[in-house]
């Protein structure tokens, strides 16, 4: 007797697992549901044909997690303007020293630097944001290079707007279109999945700065300078 009632409870178990299949449960449900394990469930509706998934559930649960994180989202990025803006304000006006130790880093990061096996002692600075580009030439203005010695270019996909970003470059540098060399066309590969593409997308400038060996040299030893400098801080903050 006690037998039979357990092969019962189990047939009937199975019948509802599989009403419940046909129905679009989850295995993780109908084990819950029935009170079995999910092993169980999958022996006994294999045969069944798999749910439709129930892309109006998704959506609903989708939109309410998007209403469940949207505060906190929202008190994440005012965090983040906030420490920003803080930051930026606290800069203030650079010094003349200031700003020459800035653009020295900025440069040592990237610009075009001398090599044992490739003399390069030439200042030749390429970058993609016009703020490092406003601020390299507002250093050069502290170094008192002259304009003229300034030779500006255009590296860019040939499928962009070219006349577009000669024109945006030459507002962010305030050297006109004409006084830049020819610009050079990167060839595009369709194949090749960019992301700098679109309105957003000015190419790379080009500054080349003439008969700048000597400030070159400057450049290379006020960096170490800088290098020397901070290990000596750290020296004497360890004494």
């Amino acid at each position: 007797m006690k037998i039979a009632l357990m092969v019962a409870a189990r047939t009937d178990a199975r019948d509802r697992a599989r009403e419940l299949r046909l129905k679009g449960w989850t295995y993780d449900r109908i084990a819950k549901e029935v009170g079995c394990a999910k092993s169980s469930v999958s022996l006994w509706v294999r045969d069944l044909p798999k749910p439709a998934p129930n892309f109006a559930s998704a959506d609903r649960a989708r939109e309410a997690a998007r209403t469940r994180w949207e505060p906190v989202l929202a008190e994440r990025e005012e965090h983040r303007k906030r420490v920003k803006e803080e930051a930026r304000t606290e800069i203030g006006r650079l010094s003349e020293r200031e700003l020459f130790l800035v653009g020295v880093g900025l440069y040592w990061a990237e610009g075009t630097k001398d090599k044992a096996h490739a003399r390069r002692e030439r200042l030749v600075f390429v970058n993609s944001d016009p703020d490092m580009i406003d601020l390299f030439m507002k250093w050069l203005d502290l170094l008192d290079v002259p304009r003229s010695d300034r030779r500006l270019s255009l590296l860019i996909h040939e499928s962009a707007d070219v006349e577009g970003a000669e024109e945006f470059w030459a507002e962010v540098t305030g050297i006109p279109r004409s006084a830049f060399l020819k610009t050079t066309l990167k060839r595009h590969n369709p194949l090749t999945v960019r992301k700098n593409t679109g309105t957003g997308y000015h190419g790379c400038l080009v500054v080349k700065v003439a008969k700048s060996a000597d400030l070159y040299r400057r450049v290379e030893g006020a960096w170490y300078g800088i290098v020397g400098g901070a290990q000596r801080r750290v020296v004497e903050m360890s004494d």
